[in-house]
């Protein structure tokens, strides 16, 4: 059966950015529907999401937090993830969990095929009878 995907991609490393969606895209397979919204940072992907949760049927954010000097990583870490995973429980929809957080560039670009991960478990969550 065809479903329909949003996938959330926040470009503020628009080099990780790219290969977090370049590796899910391939993972999604080709009879379903994609739609991509790009946010200016991961803050901003829950709020999209929330905003389209009625229109389609699985959901994939995508993004990179990088520590820095402040505890903005931390706030910002933690209060994506639960919002993202409240949205996902209250409305019984998959919403794959593609942010990766790092404490600098070049784990960053280790990790950014980290995408095909979120769309798989999207994928699997779907998949469920």
């Amino acid at each position: 059966m065809k479903k329909k995907y949003l996938i959330v991609v926040a470009d503020y490393y628009k080099d990780i950015a790219k290969g977090l969606l370049d590796s899910a895209t391939k993972l999604i397979p080709k009879s379903n529907m994609i739609k991509i919204v790009r946010v200016p940072g991961v803050f901003e992907i829950p709020v999209t999401i929330s905003k389209n949760i009625k229109k389609y049927d699985a959901f994939l954010a995508l993004g990179c937090v990088i520590k820095g000097q402040t505890p903005h990583f931390d706030f910002i870490s933690h209060v994506s993830t639960n919002a993202i995973m409240d949205l996902s429980v209250l409305y019984k929809k998959p919403i794959g969990n593609g942010i990766i957080t790092c404490l600098n560039m070049k784990q960053a670009k280790a990790r950014k095929k980290k995408g095909a991960e979120a769309a798989d478990a999207v994928n699997s969550v779907l998949s469920q009878k």
